[in-house]
């Protein structure tokens, strides 16, 4: 009876809206299309952003099918405050205060992809890194600050703070390896995480990440591991 009672309670805890524990080995789940699951992060920073870099991994089969959101951060100033999109035939979409520039590729491979996105205030200089190689730097919203109280959400891209999701743009397949920092990671520093370094991170962290997940979202071992 104990035995079954802690399965229980371990199933719960991981299906909880809530949790922080460490999932360095682990990955969000979205098994399906819908515009009710995702996930919500909460930021370890509560400071405005003149700089920044966000890394992650995803695994996807929607590249070649439809476009999808990776990376919503949303504030009251400007629900796209922060967005990484694939867009299908196009490539990825970064934008930064509302603004955003393409980095153009014909489609992600169907294998566990990892990107780092970075931006300065200072001089408006946006990098796209993919699977540890850099595209060709561009300009994006020189002297914006990327304003505080942010809605982060994975799964699904948000057309105003903290909502009006569309599932023709949700995010089917495994997300992970979410760090972000508030300054921009060096070439080094990057390939040092592509290859399984933590770096720290400041703004969000992995290991002790803080999140909501809502409707279908499931955590399983990354396939990437």
């Amino acid at each position: 009876m104990e035995k079954l009672l802690w399965c229980f309670l371990t199933m719960i805890s991981f299906s909880q809206a809530f949790g922080h524990e460490d999932k360095s080995t682990w990955a969000f789940v979205f098994p399906k299309v819908s515009d009710t699951s995702y996930v919500s992060l909460e930021a370890e920073s509560k400071e405005p952003l003149n700089a920044f870099t966000v890394c992650l991994r995803f695994y996807t089969a929607l590249s070649t099918v439809r476009s999808f959101s990776i990376f919503s951060y949303a504030t009251e100033k400007s629900y796209n405050d922060i967005l990484l999109f694939w867009t299908k035939d196009k490539g990825y979409h970064f934008a930064v205060g509302g603004p955003e520039v393409l980095f153009t590729v014909s489609e992600i491979p169907q294998a566990p992809t990892h990107i780092c996105a970075s931006w300065e205030s200072a001089t408006g200089i946006v990098e796209l890194w993919v699977d540890g190689k850099p595209r060709v730097r561009k300009s994006l919203n020189k002297g914006y600050t990327v304003w505080t109280d942010a809605s982060i959400i994975l799964g699904q891209e948000q057309d105003s703070y903290g909502g009006r999701f569309d599932a023709k743009q949700s995010l089917v397949g495994d997300i992970g390896d979410v760090n972000m920092w508030d300054f921009v990671l060096s070439p080094e520093q990057i390939n040092a995480v592509y290859v399984g370094g933590t770096l720290s991170p400041n703004v969000l962290n992995w290991r002790s990440l803080k999140y909501k997940a809502r409707g279908e979202v499931f955590i399983k071992p990354q396939l990437w591991s």
